[in-house]
């Protein structure tokens, strides 16, 4: 039994998370068993968050544009061809979002697989971890996919997993549809994370006064660690709210008020419906985006109370303990990193995968 344990020891993986955000990747994968040796953002806003939850990591404020292979490969020890080293890229890549948003602003975000991708073909560690919107499959010649994909089956990394999943099937109480690829070099065996068996979570599961989250009102502050706190909202909004069915409702509950209809929503009853929409307390939430705060950017309107969802409310329909800390200057700020933020169960379920194979198949 020693043996096998010192075995384990001696093959413990670890991982550098670029593009690392407030750690919902890395804290995912920590759990699953694999340390975290460092995380690397170009914003600095992210630092405090990912220090006071990702212990023993070290956060690294770099942009991956400038940064160079060989300085991160003295920074932190690395060596090539290690296989137990891990590289796990999750770019913030906006630009291949279905969502139809102004792509200027992140037009420079395009080529994040492509830098990240640098790093890989330097270092060719025994494992390789990509998660991404489903666009860069969509578009996979534009977004340097496709490249990326023949580098590895080209050398060594025969059987990469690539594809589209939804985060509900792995514990997570959203519908959240996301690109995964995972390659090894270390094996033939193709990698894919593991789902869980039985009923899927939902709404009910993790929200609720029964879940520790009492009835509060818009403009609620939380001082505490525990960020129950939401936003104020105007006085008309209160009042559409009010029309706004418990349990899945949504706009159309005030669609026949003049006072209270939207005039860009006039003669449109089946568009934008999830508008001022609430939540379903028996289906999972939708996707949690950066602006999960606000009742006019999405189906994010509490089952029952008249008001959008709180930060944590947010944060643990995206999988993280109601423990983990939060820092940041704004709600804002904190809803970026949570919203954008890889759900950490989802992650653990890629590390589980990742850590069996190593174990089990490596040849």
């Amino acid at each position: 039994m020693k043996k096998e344990n010192s075995k384990l020891k001696k093959r413990k993986l670890k991982a550098v998370d670029f593009f690392c955000s407030g750690g919902g990747m890395s804290f995912g994968m920590q759990e699953a068993g694999i340390e975290i040796i460092a995380g690397i953002d170009f914003d600095e806003n992210c630092k405090s968050t990912y220090e006071a939850n990702i212990k023993g990591a070290e956060f690294i404020h770099a942009d991956v544009f400038d940064l160079k292979e060989q300085e991160l490969e003295q920074k932190l020890s690395l060596k090539k061809n290690d296989d137990e080293l891990v590289l796990i890229g999750c770019s913030p890549c906006q630009f291949w979002s279905i969502i139809n948003t102004d792509k200027t602003k992140s037009q420079k975000s395009k080529n994040l697989l492509i830098e990240f991708s640098r790093f890989v073909k330097y270092f060719r560690p025994g494992y390789v971890v990509v998660e991404n919107v489903p666009g860069v499959l969509r578009r996979k010649e534009e977004s340097g996919l496709n490249e990326f994909i023949e580098w590895l089956k080209n050398n060594g990394y025969n059987n990469p997993h690539f594809k589209v999943h939804n985060v509900n099937d792995f514990g997570v109480p959203q519908s959240r549809k996301r690109f995964t690829l995972i390659a090894t070099r270390l094996s033939e065996n193709e990698i894919k994370p593991i789902e869980l068996e039985g009923k899927k979570a939902v709404v009910k599961d993790v929200l609720g006064s029964e879940n520790g989250f009492p009835t509060i009102s818009d403009g609620h502050k939380d001082n505490s660690d525990f960020l129950h706190t939401v936003p104020s909202i105007s006085e008309i909004n209160k009042r559409r709210l009010k029309k706004v069915d418990k349990d899945g409702g949504n706009r159309l509950g005030f669609k026949d008020d003049p006072e209270l209809q939207l005039k860009c929503f006039e003669g449109k009853d089946n568009a934008f419906k999830d508008t001022f929409g609430r939540l379903w307390w028996n289906r999972p939430s939708p996707t949690i985006t950066t602006k999960f705060f606000s009742v006019s950017n999405g189906r994010f309107v509490h089952p029952e109370e008249d008001r959008a969802l709180s930060i944590r409310e947010g944060a643990v329909l995206q999988s993280f303990p109601k423990t983990y800390k939060f820092k940041g200057s704004s709600i804002a700020n904190i809803a970026r990193m949570i919203g954008n933020a890889v759900p950490p169960k989802y992650a653990t379920a890629l590390g589980k995968a990742i850590i069996q194979n190593h174990i089990n198949g490596k040849v």
